[in-house]
């Protein structure tokens, strides 16, 4: 009983988060307006912000909450690290007040510069920003599902490198696809989908635990469909994005592919490279 009022009460104050911060700016998943953390305003300038989910008041939000878990293999202390890291850096930018436009304008991927060759070092560090409680919580539950059984099973080191370089090259994709905009992108969902991506090839059968959150109510279905689905949805949406002008904020739809497509080609290295038949405890699910 006590567990089950345990696990509640954290639904519920998922929910809670999800309805009580609709500001247009992440209800939408589209900038145009100004992105605020409760009543404070973060910035008045546009900028692409990308996620996982879209939140509305209306909506009948279903999410991942658990998944089958490698038995053995390195601990995911990568993974954990870089959840520590994003939600520091983030409470950081809170703290910067009026000064967070000029921050989000110094370390966000701008694509016209980058196409010029300046500031490249924020293909990295705008990977590492956010413009919303709920867009670093749904960043960050995603990677905390998917990103324990791929560092399990490559290790910490191979694990790093990787999401490093799903997010540049992730980074590298949303420029190639908006040259010319002056709109920061921000957001950890290019190494992310890096991450989903090598999930669907090395564990295509895992079961997924999804949340409904409004029923509160879950259910199981296997990766490949899950994943399946929802890189899908992100090429009917950036194809779509691309009658968009080049100064229209909105969400990096081809960060999430470019990164998915890069997570894919280095999910078939690793499954070649550990070519063993992994053993999935069924029983530890979040």
């Amino acid at each position: 009983m006590w567990l089950r009022r345990i696990v509640w009460f954290r639904y519920s104050f998922l929910w809670w988060l999800a309805h009580t911060d609709t500001q247009p700016c992440v209800s939408t998943l589209h900038c145009h307006h100004t992105t605020t953390i409760g009543s404070r305003s973060l910035w008045s300038e546009p900028i692409i912000a990308d996620n996982f989910f879209i939140i509305t008041k209306t909506s009948f939000m279903i999410f991942p909450i658990g998944d089958d878990q490698v038995k053995g293999g390195a601990y995911p202390y990568v993974t954990y690290l870089f959840i520590g890291l994003n939600v520091l850096i983030f409470l950081f930018e809170i703290s910067l007040g009026p000064g967070l436009q000029g921050f989000i304008y110094e370390y966000g991927s701008i694509p016209q510069e980058i196409q010029q060759g300046e500031d490249l070092f924020t293909l990295l560090t705008s990977t590492f920003l956010h413009g919303g409680w709920m867009h670093l919580i749904g960043n960050m539950l995603f990677l905390w599902v998917f990103g324990d059984n791929i560092e399990a099973t490559v290790g910490n080191f191979a694990y790093l490198l990787f999401y490093i370089g799903g997010g540049l090259f992730a980074s590298l994709a949303h420029t190639f696809f908006n040259l010319g905009s002056m709109i920061p992108s921000v957001g950890a969902s290019g190494s992310i989908s890096a991450i989903l991506g090598a999930y669907v090839i090395m564990f295509p059968r895992s079961k997924i635990k999804l949340l409904v959150l409004i029923f509160f109510r879950s259910f199981r279905v296997a990766a490949i469909y899950f994943l399946g689905f929802w890189i899908v949805q992100q090429l009917f949406s950036g194809v779509g994005a691309m009658s968009e002008t080049a100064d229209s904020a909105g969400v990096a739809w081809w960060a999430h592919i470019g990164g998915f497509v890069f997570g894919v080609a280095i999910g078939i290295f690793f499954r070649m490279r550990y070519p063993i038949e992994l053993k999935v405890d069924k029983e530890h699910l979040y």
